[in-house]
């Protein structure tokens, strides 16, 4: 669907590429028409260079120069304070909306429309008026980090802050903002404790999907903010995104669009040959509705690769579609985060080291708040030598997301704790990371038995191993296993011998 939308004396109607003033039509370039969509599609936060480039003039090559004249184009016609420039980032569009306009569906190429969800001022429960800044705080930062998030939409603090103070039904507050999720909470300051609820409630049921409570002492005030921001907004994010997801599921197959295919191949068990095959095939018809959709490519490319590491029979030259797909999918989706943090992982496969901390490590930046990017960086730290930090962030993302635990992060913890040798707690996080017929786990699960001394354990380990794996062999695991440092491939190479795995 197309949408309408009407800022100070004009009006755009985007399905008929008509922009008008005062009713009167209202001569406009198609370039600049392009440009000035885009911006208030993304109306919320700020857009890229870059990202409007592709966002107006998708497949199209256009001289970034080009740019700032349709910028000033439009400035001319709208006035100076409709589009801001933020300086070093890009555009946005700062005119406000009419207020109908704020539900209002606005259209979304291939039906690839965000998640949307709108953070509620949170309540001053101190009973210190001085203390409302403190809870306002918590609140719009709670807003930036899960902006950073680009599946979700994210209704801005002007639109939310209007319910301050006012006692609020979550489902017609949803309404009025038309958003799917809604989250509110509380702050509270006693002593030297720091006290913040938070609930996130499906505007369709009306149902709470998720609530908690975090305690924290007052130390250092600024710490505590910093942390419980990114726990309730890495959380919130995790818990939005697998509800979406379960909606997915429900619905009919005729309703389908890219964002629920890949909704419904995300939500799928990877490590289950059956389920990753579902997967590919949800991710792959994703793509041929929406080829410029970044993140259906990234998707797809880590599931293939996920295939080639449980297929010890699988050649090398296997990981060139998914790397190739993993570097189109940052051509596409520059600024979305998983999608480095996936090239980060074929280049890692590669060997290709610096790249693979490169990407990782501009994936965790670009949000700091996403679990699974934390964990990856982990896992990559893991592989350069460097478990201990790997470990530290690794467990970091568990601290971000208590609900955090998918079976490869078990598995990569358990690769950590091995090479620092605490082997006990390698085999504990190895066997929440068995699943199917995962060959590293399994494998390495045989290798923590005989580092402990435990024969016969080791050995039921092994012949579970082999099989699965018929022609398993220690060379063909160490392909799957990137160590960048000798010691560490000899280090499991010498375990898995001494379990009695194949050469």
């Amino acid at each position: 669907m197309s949408g309408i939308y009407r800022f100070g004396r004009f009006e755009l109607n985007e399905g008929a590429r008509q922009l008008f003033s005062d009713g009167e039509p209202v001569v406009v370039g198609a370039r600049a028409l392009d440009v000035l969509i885009a911006l208030i599609k993304h109306r919320d936060r700020v857009v890229t260079k870059d990202e409007l480039l592709q966002l107006a003039w998708p497949g199209l090559v256009v001289e970034e120069s080009n740019l700032p004249v349709q910028i000033s184009a439009l400035r001319k016609l709208l006035g100076s304070g409709a589009i801001a420039t933020v300086a070093g980032r890009g555009y946005r569009f700062a005119a406000p909306l009419a207020a109908a306009e704020l539900s209002a569906s606005d259209a979304s190429p291939a039906g690839r429309a965000p998640i949307s969800v709108a953070v509620l001022p949170f309540r001053n429960m101190g009973g210190d008026p001085g203390q409302e800044y403190f809870a306002d705080g918590i609140s719009e930062d709670v807003i930036t980090e899960l902006s950073r998030w680009r599946t979700l939409a994210v209704a801005s603090r002007n639109s939310t802050f209007h319910f301050k103070g006012q006692p609020t039904d979550p489902v017609a507050v949803a309404r009025t903002l038309d958003v799917q999720y809604l989250v509110d909470g509380s702050v509270r300051r006693m002593g030297d404790r720091l006290r913040i609820t938070a609930q996130l409630t499906d505007a369709q049921t009306g149902r709470s999907v998720w609530s908690d409570r975090f305690d924290r002492p007052l130390t250092d005030l600024f710490a505590v903010q910093d942390e419980l921001v990114n726990t309730i907004a890495g959380t919130l994010a995790g818990r939005v995104q697998a509800s979406s997801a379960d909606r997915a599921r429900r619905k009919p197959p005729a309703s389908m669009d890219a964002y629920d295919l890949v909704l419904r191949g995300n939500a799928l068990s990877w490590d289950d040959p059956d389920s990753a095959q579902e997967a590919i095939r949800l991710f792959e018809r994703a793509i041929a509705i929406d080829p410029a959709y970044g993140l259906a490519h990234s998707l797809l490319a880590v599931v293939l690769r996920r295939r080639w590491e449980h297929d010890l029979a699988a050649p090398i030259a296997s990981l060139e579609r998914p790397m190739a797909l993993a570097q189109r999918a940052v051509e596409l989706a520059e600024e979305e985060s998983t999608c480095h943090t996936i090239l980060g992982q074929l280049c890692l496969d590669r060997r290709l080291w610096d790249l693979a901390l490169h990407h990782t490590r501009h994936g965790a930046e670009l949000n700091r708040a996403n679990q699974w990017n934390r964990a990856d960086l982990g896992n990559v730290l893991t592989y350069l030598g460097r478990a201990e930090e790997g470990l530290a962030l690794l467990q970091e993302a568990r601290r971000v997301d208590p609900y955090f635990g998918p079976a490869w992060y078990w598995r990569s913890v358990g690769v950590a704790e091995f090479l620092l040798g605490r082997y006990a707690d390698a085999l504990a996080a190895l066997e929440r990371g068995v699943k199917g017929n995962t060959a590293v786990g399994l494998a390495l699960v045989a290798a923590c038995h005989a580092q402990l001394g435990e024969r016969a354990s080791a050995r039921a380990a092994r012949d579970r191993y082999l099989a699965q794996h018929p022609a398993a062999s220690i060379g063909r695991l160490l392909e799957r296993l990137p160590f960048k440092e000798p010691r560490d491939a000899q280090h499991v190479r010498e375990a898995l011998r001494l379990a009695g795995v194949p050469e």
